[in-house]
Order: C-alpha cells, then structure tokens, then sequence
C-alpha cells in the first residue's frame, strides 16, 4: 500500500508569516494536531504541532491569549526543515519513519508542492482496517513450523470449514527460531 491511498488530500496549512494566535486557533477549530507550513509558491518550510506550541508558551500564559508568545510568527517555533514523504512511498516504510525519528505526522510533497499529509493516526487505523479488528470476528494464534506450504495447509483446513479468512499476520515465535506465529482472523464468531 502507498501514501497516496491514505493520505488526507485537504490539508490545512498555514504561511510562514502566520502568528502563534493563528496556529492555535487554526488548530482548535479546525480539530487538527499538524499544521504544515508554507512559503508563497506552497513549499514545506516547516511544521509545527500542538506539542510545539505547548512547549513553546509558559504554562501560566497558555489560556492569555494577550501574552507576546501568541503574536510571534510560527517560524520562531516551528520545526525547520521538516522530513518529507511522497505519496508513492509505502506507509510501511512512513510507519517506520515515524517510529525511527519520533514524529507523529508527515507532510506529503510532490513536485516540489504540498499535497497532502499523514499522521500517525491514519497509519494505525489503516492497520486496523487491514487487520480486520474493526470486524465482528473470530482470531486464532498458530504456531507453525518455520517452513514453505504450511500456509497452504492451515488455509485448507479454513477452507473445509467454510470460513471466510479477513487477514494473516506471520511475526517470529518468542520461544523458538524454529516456528512462527501465525495470527488469522476469520469472518466467524465460533
């Protein structure tokens, strides 16, 4: 699966010039975390969340919206530079970025422009769809030899029974290098 399948296509950003005020009202209504920022021509210049302006206001300013912090541009605070994805790039390898580099949204940039943006959120519940956990179902753990077909003979044994199979996650076996666990999820619940 790439990016651009999951991607949210509407994104709200703000220009570099725009005041700490701005963001944060920006934010509230419009229920959003990630603010991408742009120059002029819709380049990534920057990001800033609801972590960075917490962070950047003292705790006993942040309900006075008068306070000096709120009338600074978000370039003062944003993150500069921030990593870029690219809508054909594999939400694996962006679920991977988030989790090397502790981030929890990426702007999505084609062609030197801001299409779009992904966030941690939309990763897990893409997970969760893909799973089926979202499903009414029924969920078994094999352990299985670490070998070719035995795949096939488990998904016989389904078949015979006339489940409907929603998804296969295979992950190592804690206990042993010799066996896998294979995690089935099928459309029944019996």
């Amino acid at each position: 699966m790439i990016v651009e399948e999951i991607m949210q296509r509407n994104v709200i950003s703000l220009k570099e010039c725009a005041t700490v005020n701005e963001a944060v009202r920006t934010m509230r209504e419009n229920k959003i975390r990630h603010l991408p920022i742009v120059n002029d021509t819709n380049e990534v210049v920057g990001i800033i969340t609801d972590h960075d302006i917490k962070n950047a206001l003292p705790s006993c300013l942040r309900e006075e919206p008068n306070s000096s912090v709120y009338d600074a541009p978000v370039s003062d605070i944003m993150v500069k530079h921030p990593i870029i994805g690219h809508p054909l790039d594999f939400v694996e390898e962006v679920a991977i970025t988030f989790y090397e580099n502790k981030i929890s949204c990426l702007p999505i940039v084609s062609g030197g422009q801001l299409v779009g943006i992904v966030t941690t959120t939309d990763v897990l519940y893409r997970y969760i769809e893909l799973t089926g956990a979202n499903q009414p179902a029924s969920k078994l753990d094999i352990r299985v030899l670490n070998k070719p077909g035995v795949l096939h003979e488990i998904t016989e044994v389904i078949s015979e029974h006339k489940a409907n199979v929603l998804s296969v996650l295979v992950y190592p076996d804690p206990e042993t290098t010799t066996h896998r666990i294979l995690s089935i999820r099928l459309q029944i619940i019996n």
